[in-house]
């Protein structure tokens, strides 16, 4: 082997020591803007999620109902359990407000069909939001009719004259392209 030989295969190596940190240094960069990109997104949907969750617990009364409703909404079909474990709910509270919200027919239930012999546990899906909507905009007309008819509530002489219903709310569904 020449000097010159020699030369060459070092230079040849650096070029590729080279090569390859600018490779790693580029898929390490990569990996960390994919895995600040994603935790960046996942912060923007649990933002989002809370957010839902807190108009929700207007219209369901509790953040429990509503964090339900919306698990139920991404994951129909599910059991008490898997509830539960979706929602970091104690199982008696998931339990309990999951008879009220059936009783309330916001959510529908039904048996879970298994080929073996063993419990078969309900299984919970919720109601569409238009559904839900519509039924809370009845609530929310009923008590804007009883605040503008306050006085006539309150008057004791006027007990002979009609109420009127001032407030007509509807709502319909938006018509898509």
């Amino acid at each position: 082997m020449s000097p010159e030989d020699t030369a060459d295969d070092s230079e040849e190596v650096e070029v590729v020591t080279e090569t390859d940190t600018e490779d790693e240094a580029g898929t390490e960069a990569d990996g960390n803007v994919r895995e600040r990109l994603e935790q960046e997104a996942d912060k923007a949907v649990e933002q989002f999620d809370e957010t839902l969750v807190d108009l929700l617990a207007w219209l369901l009364d509790t953040e429990t109902r509503a964090r339900i409703y919306v698990h139920l909404r991404q994951h129909p079909h599910s059991t008490s359990e898997e509830i539960a474990d979706g929602t970091g709910l104690y199982p008696s509270t998931v339990r309990e407000a999951l008879a009220e919200l059936h009783e309330e027919e916001t959510l529908t239930r039904r048996k879970r069909e298994n080929d073996g012999a063993g419990n078969n546990p309900y299984e919970y899906s919720a109601i569409a939001p238009s559904e839900l909507v519509s039924e809370a905009v009845g609530d929310v007309q009923e008590q804007l009719n009883t605040v503008f008819n306050l006085d006539s509530y309150l008057s004791e002489d006027d007990e002979d004259e009609e109420t009127t219903e001032p407030v007509t709310i509807s709502v319909e569904d938006a018509e898509t392209e």
